[in-house]
């Protein structure tokens, strides 16, 4: 299975901006867009402030491809104000930065899609066709170093990468986890390891769709708004959805 799983297949009407102060990854974004049969207008910015006139200019921008290092632009403070200023708008980072550390912050400030420059077209094309289906595409083998291997294979979190919750909130983290099935256990717990819908699907042996299913329901049972917020929700929280499946799982739930 490639790092980034399947494609998705349908794409609604989009208009994209790309935002890099290198046209040459500029151009390559903008041919894979097309390649991937992108019905909509592709926009290019190469400095913070022109993406931000061009989301001001055209409310039809659906998609934001964004560098994290370009002219005007501090990182994580970008994005915050990307997300402050235009909410509605879904931002996918592509960055030279393949830390787990970059992409969990990127994933905290609610991205759908973190995309390393090392990418060959073909992985770029699998994220890009992800997020424009309405999925998150995320480097699942950076996600997998971030949850760190314990003794015999078992995955657990890096301290320097996740940080645990406070210790007054891990029993009502737990206890807000004992309300779920465990199929929305499995989904939230396979999202944290940045397994696409469609893999997911096919792990569980369920369709997409059902997928979709018990991700909403666990949402509406967390008081998740979005699926970012979902995202980010299960990476930080690995450890205690581990438990969950095993208290499940010692107590014979289905």
């Amino acid at each position: 299975m490639s790092k980034l799983d399947e494609p998705a297949s349908a794409f609604p009407r989009m208009t994209i901006l790309i935002a890099d102060d290198h046209w040459v990854v500029r151009e390559s974004l903008r041919q894979v867009a097309r390649s991937l049969g992108a019905d909509g207008d592709v926009e290019e910015a190469a400095s913070f402030d022109e993406a931000l006139s061009a989301l001001e200019r055209n409310p039809t921008i659906s998609l934001v491809i964004i560098d994290l290092v370009m002219p005007g632009f501090r990182d994580f403070e970008g994005l915050q104000v990307l997300r402050s200023r235009f909410p509605a708008v879904p931002v996918v980072v592509i960055s030279v930065h393949e830390d787990p550390e970059h992409v969990l912050e990127a994933i905290r400030h609610g991205v759908v899609g973190y995309i390393p420059k090392s990418y060959g077209p073909s992985e770029i094309r699998l994220a890009l066709s992800r997020v424009m289906a309405g999925e998150v595409a995320f480097p699942r083998d950076i996600l997998t170093r971030a949850l760190g291997t314990a003794p015999g294979g078992e995955r657990r979190p890096a301290a320097r990468d996740v940080a645990p919750a406070p210790r007054d909130e891990r029993g009502d983290i737990q206890s807000a986890l004992a309300h779920l099935t465990r199929r929305e256990t499995e989904v939230l717990a396979a999202l944290g390891q940045g397994v696409s819908l469609q893999a997911i699907s096919a792990e569980l042996d369920i369709s997409r769709q059902t997928v979709r299913v018990h991700l909403g329901n666990a949402m509406k049972k967390l008081n998740i708004a979005t699926r970012e917020a979902a995202i980010r929700f299960a990476v930080e929280n690995t450890a205690p959805l581990r438990r969950a499946l095993e208290i499940d799982k010692t107590s014979g739930g289905d």
